[in-house]
């Protein structure tokens, strides 16, 4: 039996499931599949799993509780979850050279909070019981219970600011890490858009904070985490690193040295889809000093984990581990540089002035339109991204003056860089071609747009007829 049949074989025998309890869920995720092989997919944390990860997700793991870790679980009977957590945290620990590797946590922020909290446990919580002689919290007085509440309430953390490209649970007070911690960011040099290393060490002296996040969601350039280790260092700071963005490029070895996170941070979380291209998860990556620490994500954070999803992390990370992947992730880097050249060149203006690794941040002001309106121009036009802030934007984060794109899908689907120069025309005639709309009222308005609709099925068509040479799944036939 060959490989096609045997693929699109499992995957309509599973819909044929579905089908039979819930059409209309069948039909949706039929539908999602011909939507996705028909439109550019440029949202920079979007990817495609391969269909052995797609697969590893719908089993009977999902019906299994292993709260615990691998070994010391809650429940009994997980001997088979204790081997899929296994597989995934060595695969884990190999593919990056970490200590520790922590697979549970359900997506991104959860990764981030078991690594807040893990700190907060090993710098606040641990002294607080070596100091009042006790082993555990429970056995503390209700006084030094008090207290220690109060002290991990008082704690302070330094992150990149959500316009400069950091992310929202990097301390934007909107999100529970903004509660969670007295907070300040950093941000980049007004005039060039690049970080400001200079401003972070007199921002980290000043502030004096327990934890330093760096990583980013939407900065289109380089961290040298060396440095900011070191500025990590000169104020007692653990330096916690979120890579969910660029962690299939640091697997792929695109970035090494001062750019690896991995040798210079404490921590460091991470998705396991966007750049990665796993399931839709979280993890987490350790020095051997809060290993104990992450480990107790649960009960500390996470109620039970996921074993399906954990099956599908060690089939994804078992793929991150071949040449083909070290492929792959230089192909993102060389793809988003082709993109950012092809758009350069056509006029548009890029925050940075271009970008070194997977994403492109598109300063749409421009062309005289917002992110929400240039996003929909675009949506219209087959081409999916997703708005942005810029630095200092005038328009916040609803609205914003930004919209990113990123490579590591259409990479996936096989385009290079000559591909690259057509998707950014096609961007580019977009956006030239779209005008704000106005409200009811006849006043300008944010939010929508005006776009000849011959312009629109033109580049609609021309990004279908683009994608038909590189078909999305190819060995999955649904009929």
């Amino acid at each position: 039996m060959s490989s096609i049949s045997t693929e699109s074989t499992a995957f309509r025998a599973a819909l044929d499931v579905v089908r039979a309890v819930e059409p209309r869920v069948a039909d949706a995720i039929k539908q999602e599949l011909a939507d996705q092989r028909d439109s550019l997919k440029l949202i920079a944390s979007e990817n495609y799993a391969s269909p052995a990860t797609l697969l590893a997700m719908g089993n009977w793991f999902s019906d299994k509780y292993a709260e615990g870790t691998i070994g010391r679980r809650f429940y009994a009977g997980c001997q088979n979850v204790d081997t899929v957590e296994a597989v995934a945290a060595e695969h884990a620990r190999e593919l990056f050279g970490a200590s520790h590797a922590y697979v549970q946590p359900h997506s991104g922020i959860d990764a981030n909070l078991v690594a807040f909290w893990a700190v907060l446990a090993a710098r606040v919580e641990a002294p607080a019981l070596e100091k009042a002689q006790v082993r555990h919290v429970n056995d503390l007085t209700d006084a030094d219970w008090a207290t220690l509440r109060r002290a991990l309430g008082d704690q302070r953390m330094l992150g990149m600011s959500l316009d400069a490209g950091g992310h929202l649970t990097h301390g934007f007070r909107p999100n529970i890490s903004g509660k969670m911690f007295e907070q300040r960011s950093y941000g980049t040099d007004p005039a060039s858009g690049l970080l400001d290393y200079d401003a972070l060490r007199a921002a980290a002296h000043e502030f004096r904070p327990l934890i330093i996040v760096a990583g980013y969601s939407a900065y289109p350039r380089l961290v040298n985490f060396a440095k900011v280790r070191e500025i990590a260092e000169e104020v007692g700071a653990t330096l916690m690193v979120d890579m969910a963005h660029f962690a299939g490029l640091v697997a792929g070895k695109v970035l090494t040295g001062d750019f690896d996170p991995i040798p210079h941070a404490h921590i460091v979380t991470t998705t396991t889809h966007k750049s990665l291209r796993g399931p839709r998860g979280g993890m987490v990556l350790c020095q051997p000093e809060l290993a104990e620490q992450v480990d107790r994500g649960c009960p500390m954070v996470l109620g039970g984990p996921l074993p399906h999803v954990m099956a599908a992390k060690a089939v994804a990370l078992a793929e991150a581990r071949t040449p083909e992947f070290r492929d792959y992730a230089q192909r993102i880097v060389d793809n988003s540089r082709a993109l950012a050249e092809g758009l350069l060149s056509r006029g548009a203006k890029l925050v940075t002035g271009g970008t070194d690794n997977h994403l492109v941040l598109i300063d749409v002001s421009s062309y005289g339109l917002t992110g929400r309106q240039a996003e929909a121009a675009l949506l219209d036009s087959g081409v999916v991204t997703n708005r942005n802030s810029v630095p200092q934007d005038p328009n916040g984060a609803w609205y914003t003056s930004g919209v990113r794109i990123g490579t590591p899908a259409l990479t996936s689907r096989g385009l290079g860089t000559t591909e690259m120069d057509t998707v950014a025309d096609l961007i580019h005639t977009v956006l030239e071609n779209t005008a704000p709309g106005t409200t009811k009222a006849g006043t300008p308005s944010k939010a929508t747009h005006v776009l000849d609709e011959k312009v629109a099925a033109r580049v609609a068509g021309a990004a279908t007829e683009l994608l038909s040479g590189f078909p999305l799944y190819p060995n999955v036939d649904l009929g």
